[in-house]
């Protein structure tokens, strides 16, 4: 992924003005057919364990600071704060379309709905929106149908192939062939950093069909013995969820993956484990042009 900088966001009396640190997909950008962008948690005006870029009013934040970090994101976006359209995020595979009557829900006005973990629109200027602190976001574009998609996918948004839903949906409702969707698989806890229990690591041996020894003759899941904790599991969600794209049609070609842990990298972007829950949200964009 790209690091872009964005000077001068800032208005005066507020602190951490100026300098908004975000991160693009190269290939989604060079389509010029959206803007996208994932936030770190630099550039924003939160506090504390919030600080500062935190796009989340679930979080304790006070209001007017997520709002201050709306506008600034707006401006990246060229957009108003009353063209985002949030997710209702509940660890569901559910996919919701969405249209210019939604437009502000979750940002200026309350989402009327619920349980909601993915967003497809074909309607141009409206900003999907979701939000993250180790798990996937999940980008879609249809450069030929003009359809976008944005998913959150956690360990059960993945084994219930959300991804693929969001796919089928572009399909079955606007038209998009699978072989034009565009996909890019964004920053989240790594393999590494994401231990499992044998329960969880057996529900994906079975999404994925995976036999035999399943810590060690694949690429999605392996063994934690080595950590020195047996019966534990390293899961790799950015695999599992390439494999579902590729499951569901998307072309090797047009999936992109990120190589940035939000575990590693707590002090750059928010980390639910490396925080033991005392974090604000990143959040992840898109909108068709």
């Amino acid at each position: 992924m790209q690091l872009i900088r964005k000077e001068g966001l800032g208005i005066p009396g507020l602190e951490s003005r100026g300098k908004v640190d975000y991160l693009v997909f190269p290939g989604l950008a060079a389509t010029g057919a959206v803007r996208h962008l994932f936030t770190t948690r630099l550039g924003g005006v939160s506090k504390g364990h919030l600080g500062s870029m935190n796009v989340s009013y679930t979080r304790g934040d006070e209001k007017e600071n997520v709002d201050e970090n709306y506008r600034r994101i707006a401006e990246i976006m060229d957009c108003s704060t009353a063209d985002f359209v949030c997710t209702h995020q509940t660890h569901t595979a559910n996919i919701r379309i969405v249209d210019y009557a939604d437009a502000g829900k979750g940002v200026v006005c309350p989402t009327d709905y619920q349980d909601v973990d993915g967003l497809v629109t074909n309607c141009k200027g409206l900003v999907l929106t979701a939000f993250f602190a180790d798990c996937v976001p999940l980008f879609f574009l249809d450069p030929v149908r003009e359809v976008i998609g944005l998913c959150h996918s956690g360990w059960r948004g993945t084994v219930a192939g959300i991804g693929g839903k969001a796919v089928e949906v572009m399909s079955k409702h606007f038209g998009c062939r699978r072989e034009d969707v565009l996909a890019a698989i964004g920053p989240s806890i790594c393999q590494d950093c994401y231990e499992v229990s044998e329960d969880v690591a057996q529900r994906f041996a079975e999404k994925f069909r995976i036999t035999g020894d399943m810590g060690k003759a694949n690429h999605i899941l392996k063994t934690a013995e080595g950590y020195g904790k047996k019966g534990k599991y390293l899961l790799d969600l950015w695999q599992a969820n390439r494999q579902v794209l590729l499951d569901a049609g998307v072309l090797p070609e047009h999936i992109e993956v990120t190589d940035l842990c939000t575990c590693c990298n707590s002090e750059w972007l928010f980390s639910h484990r490396a925080s033991e829950g005392k974090r604000g949200n990143l959040g992840a964009f898109i909108k068709l042009l």
